[in-house]
């Protein structure tokens, strides 16, 4: 039978702030002061592994900034749509009354077209932004803001 590992000990000099605030939080918590440098240090050493407030903070400012940005881009996504539809609009003239039914008509086709169109490029999981890079954009960058 296998006697449990051993802890070693060893001999660290703490700052007083540093050591008050160890001691306060061993009261705190009706712990060792050994055993809460103990798990700082292991959550220091494997901070995605750290199972404390320390890695949830972590984890959270990581989801704050992926949904930062992903307002960002939701925001300049509406805005260029915004602006596209508005010069369309503007540049598009209106068609006569005669030929209106046949354009409605050819534009439900083409609207067809164009959703099959969307939905085998979602199916690739590509998205536009990915196939669109400057000439002179290093391998990975998009160029996109």
């Amino acid at each position: 039978m296998k006697r449990p590992r051993k802890k070693q000990q060893m001999t660290v000099y703490l700052d007083p702030d540093l050591f008050k605030a160890v001691s306060d939080m061993a009261i705190h918590r009706r712990q060792s002061g050994s055993l809460v440098v103990e798990t700082a240090l292991s959550v220091f050493f494997s901070p995605e592994e750290g199972t404390g407030q320390a890695a949830l903070t972590r984890r959270l400012d990581r989801v704050d900034k992926r949904l930062s940005r992903l307002e960002r881009d939701t925001g300049i996504t509406v805005e260029t749509l915004a602006q596209f539809i508005r010069f369309w609009m503007i540049m598009t003239p209106a068609l006569p009354e005669s030929s209106a039914a046949a354009a409605r008509a050819q534009a439900a086709e083409r609207y067809g077209g164009f959703i099959e169109a969307l939905g085998r490029r979602l199916a690739t999981g590509r998205r536009l932004h990915e196939d669109i890079q400057p000439p002179d954009a290093p391998s990975g960058d998009t160029g996109v803001l």
